[in-house]
């Protein structure tokens, strides 16, 4: 097996020449806006895949790995075959910003998935594995790698054959697929689980931040809890189904939970010893291709094929050699011999997919959908067909998500061919989406189901409390409205609620004077929309003022299913401003006349 091979060979001698090749090709690697793996990826031969990453499901599309291990300090023994090399001090460290971003993934996956116990040293270990920690930390103060770390096409020509997902967008190249950024994601996997991590509203395979949330969410997919060790190695192999890279990520995972420490960007230690180093076809190396610096290229036997790698665009493995010729004749045997008959997967067989039973798919935000969605994978003849992955993938401008918080779920089919996708619970946002099953592995048309939000409903509404509302005209009422709305008897959370003042109860015309509410600016509004009740049902409106216009008026409450409430306001004639008292006579301030006044007055006569 090749990453055992170059394992054992760590111990051997090599050239000069052909060391100093190999640190060219990887000092050249290392460049800005040059691919990080120009040599090509290419998986080894004890990586073949299982028939279920065969299929595709995997993020990486089991693309090559580097293979350096811990230094030989490890505190505990690598669970892997041969003795690593010792590594300098650096190799213990992970950049700054690199680690950042694994710890902070740690976090929000610790919030949004607490029953999947993601450590952030998982993530350290694969983005290790996966590019040396973003090529030793060269990113910018936002965590985007300076340059992309892009590895070779899969074209099917000694790797997976995976056709152009995303129109070259992440990887720049419309017309193959390449595994793209510091945790090696494939375009067609980043579509559905890329996240924003450093909340710039971008989702970017090539920044570490969102990078390792989005490895976060893809390892703690299915349900799988972290701290148990089965679950553990099967998150690691959905990642990129080989053994030997699953105990190259263990070695590093208890490397970095023994002790660690933090370096600073662009001086960690750069990426060694790819899993294809070597692997190459015919007794010579191939243009383009050398091996580890410090070791030998692994040999290959005359007339053997490189082994592809499993990702989507199924791989069928090594070619087998060719047949030797027959003792004593030197020469082959002129009769060519019977090329061997490969048995078609059950994924090769399915020709279509029918909709197992799934009808009317409507719920009410924030509800589980009632039915399940199910799909039969079938033959053209329309045989069931057993064994196959079905990937759910919910498409469209939704916050719906499938049992467990994810938008994309891959389910096996039974022996009647149908897989039945987890729960589907909606979301807050109303209208219609899709949910799109495809094949896994395998280029059949996808069947769509129309899916629907409906908006909470409710179908009473009673104030809470029954003192009148009343107040002076001019004045602002005391009391505010408050309402609990409630549907078939039980509490209506999160329902819209409209309030209008109208013009009378047999009148909806929104009322020109009386009581009114106010908006950002305190000008009089009569109309509300967008309150919605709290979590019990709840609803205290803002406070009302009344304007100079005395009577009864009606403030009308309604909610998205039926539910109505009038409620009578009371506005009262301003009590008159108190009058002067007659018997205080002029106001204090008042001066008498002078003419007033006999004694001061001289026109005034005397009095006889």
């Amino acid at each position: 097996m090749a990453a055992q091979f170059d394992r054992r060979l760590r111990k051997a001698a090599v050239t000069t020449t052909v060391a100093a090749v190999a640190v060219a090709a990887l000092s050249a690697s290392q460049a800005p806006d040059v691919t990080a793996d120009g040599n090509g990826r290419r998986t080894t031969a004890d990586s073949t895949p299982s028939p279920s990453a065969a299929s595709g499901d995997s993020a990486t599309g089991n693309s090559p790995y580097y293979t350096d291990l811990p230094p030989l300090n490890t505190p505990s023994p690598a669970p892997t075959v041969g003795t690593p090399v010792s590594r300098g001090p650096a190799e213990a460290g992970i950049p700054a910003t690199v680690l950042d971003a694994y710890k902070k993934a740690e976090s929000e996956l610790r919030q949004a998935k607490p029953g999947c116990n993601l450590p952030w040293q998982l993530l350290a270990a694969i983005g290790k594995v996966e590019s040396g920690q973003a090529r030793g930390g060269r990113v910018d103060a936002n965590g985007t790698t300076t340059g992309r770390i892009i590895g070779p096409q899969l074209d099917g020509n000694g790797f997976a054959l995976i056709k152009d997902t995303d129109n070259g967008v992440y990887d720049g190249n419309s017309s193959y697929d390449n595994a793209v950024g510091p945790m090696q994601f494939i375009p067609s996997t980043w579509a559905w689980a890329g996240r924003d991590g450093n909340g710039d509203g971008l989702k970017d395979p090539n920044n570490v931040y969102d990078a390792a949330l989005a490895a976060g969410h893809y390892l703690c997919r299915n349900g799988w809890d972290l701290a148990v060790q089965a679950d553990l190695n099967r998150a690691i192999l959905s990642y990129n189904n080989s053994q030997d890279y699953l105990n190259t990520v263990l070695s590093w995972l208890e490397y970095y939970r023994k002790g660690t420490h933090e370096v600073p960007d662009g001086s960690g230690a750069l990426p060694v010893g790819r899993s294809d180093d070597g692997a190459v076809t015919g007794p010579s190396p191939s243009p383009g291709i050398t091996g580890t610096p410090g070791l030998p290229t692994v040999p290959v036997t005359p007339g053997t094929s490189t082994p592809s790698p499993g990702g989507a665009g199924g791989s069928t493995g090594p070619t087998a050699p060719a047949e030797p010729s027959p003792p004593g004749t030197g020469s082959p045997d002129p009769t060519p011999s019977t090329p061997p008959t490969t048995t078609p997967t059950p994924t090769d067989t399915v020709h279509h997919l029918e909709n197992a039973g799934t009808s009317g798919l409507t719920a009410t935000a924030g509800d589980t959908f009632a039915g399940r969605i199910s799909t039969r994978a079938e033959t053209r003849s329309g045989e069931a067909v057993a064994k196959v992955r079905i990937r759910f993938t919910i498409v469209g401008d939704t916050d719906a998500t499938f049992a467990g918080g994810e938008n994309v779920a891959t389910v096996v089919t039974g022996s009647a061919g149908v897989a039945a996708a987890p729960a589907l619970r909606a979301g807050e946002k109303t209208g219609a989406f899709t949910v799109r099953a495809t094949v896994v592995g395998r280029t059949v048309a996808g069947l769509d189901y129309r899916a629907t939000v409906t908006e909470r409903v409710a179908d009473a509404l009673a104030r809470t409390g029954d003192a009148a509302l009343t107040c002076t005209a001019g004045g602002e009422f005391a009391d505010r409205v408050a309402v609990k709305a409630t549907y078939k008897g039980a509490v209506a959370d999160k329902v819209a609620v409209t309030a209008t003042l109208v013009t009378s109860a047999t009148d909806p015309a929104v009322n020109d004077k009386g009581p009114y509410f106010k908006d950002a600016d305190g000008k009089a509004v009569r109309a509300l929309s967008g309150l919605t009740t709290d979590a019990q049902g709840l609803l205290t409106l803002p406070k009302l003022y009344a304007d100079d216009t005395e009577g009864t008026f009606v403030l009308r409450l309604t909610t998205a299913g039926g539910a109505t409430l009038d409620v009578p306001l009371k506005v009262a004639k301003a009590e008159a401003e108190p009058s002067p008292d007659p018997s205080t006579g002029a106001s204090p301030d008042a001066s008498p006349s002078p003419s007033a006044d006999p004694s001061t007055d001289p026109s005034a006569e005397p009095t006889a």
